[in-house]
């Protein structure tokens, strides 16, 4: 995989960079445990929405010791109700569009992931954490009422009786409970999770892209209760390819 920048952006703490096939946004506000404005959230959309042609994997990651806390609640008391309402929207439509991209994503997480963070991750299709990562929805703490876009992520990894649970009870899940419940892929070293973050990366990219289209495609049209598209078990390009350099014992050159 190269490793020359061909892409770089940045809106205040948040950063796209993309690398090759490979591309990487980073949200890194430290001190407020990487907690997204709403002019965050919405870049985050818009990211989402025109990702470059050459990316063929999307990573999303926290810098330092904190995935995300979700919203910024601080710019959140100087809203209205209305305006908070509106805020939440635009919250949804970020998420939205994390879970659109069609290209696999990958979420990053070196730390906690709290209330809208731990739906943005879950939008991810693969997780993958150290041992700091956190997951939980307080929203009970500030009358936050969870409507059926959150709600329908939670469900769709931990049934309806945890999701509950997390809101009755404001409780968190340790990095091992995560990867016991799912909510992880893997749970790796701290020291190794850029690396094997990257690793991951690598092997989606050996991948059919066809098989993977068709495997996210599927997956989205199952939850959601969408129709079934016609079927084609196998792509033309990608099957003749596949076929001839599995008989002549060579990678598969997709």
């Amino acid at each position: 995989m190269r490793v020359t920048v061909q892409r770089f952006e940045q809106f205040g703490s948040m950063r796209f960079q993309l690398t090759g096939p490979v591309g990487i946004i980073t949200i890194n506000r430290p001190r407020q445990r990487n907690a997204l404005t709403r002019g965050m959230w919405e870049t985050l959309a818009q990211w989402c929405e025109h990702l470059p042609q050459k990316t063929k994997v999307l990573i999303l990651r926290g810098g330092g010791r904190d995935f995300t806390a979700g919203s910024d609640i601080k710019e959140f008391a100087r809203l209205t109700v209305d305006e908070a309402d509106d805020a939440f929207e635009t919250m949804e439509r970020a998420i939205a569009a994390m879970e659109r991209v069609q290209v696999p994503t990958i979420a990053s997480i070196n730390g906690p992931a709290y209330g809208a963070g731990f739906v943005l991750a879950l939008a991810c299709d693969l997780r993958i954490g150290s041992p700091l990562a956190r997951f939980g929805m307080p929203v009970g703490k500030l009358g936050i009422t969870l409507q059926t876009p959150f709600v329908r992520r939670l469900i769709a990894i931990l049934g309806p009786s945890r999701t509950k649970e997390l809101v009755y009870t404001a409780r968190s899940y340790s990095a091992e409970e995560a990867l016991a419940l799912g909510l992880l892929n893997q749970l790796v070293p701290e020291e190794e999770l850029d690396e094997r973050t990257l690793d991951l990366a690598k092997s989606i990219l050996q991948q059919s892209r066809a098989s993977l289209f068709a495997v996210k495609d599927s997956v989205h049209r199952v939850l959601a209760g969408e129709a079934e598209r016609e079927r084609h078990w196998v792509d033309r390009r990608d099957f003749v390819e596949g076929v001839r350099a599995f008989t002549e014992k060579r990678p598969a050159r997709f």
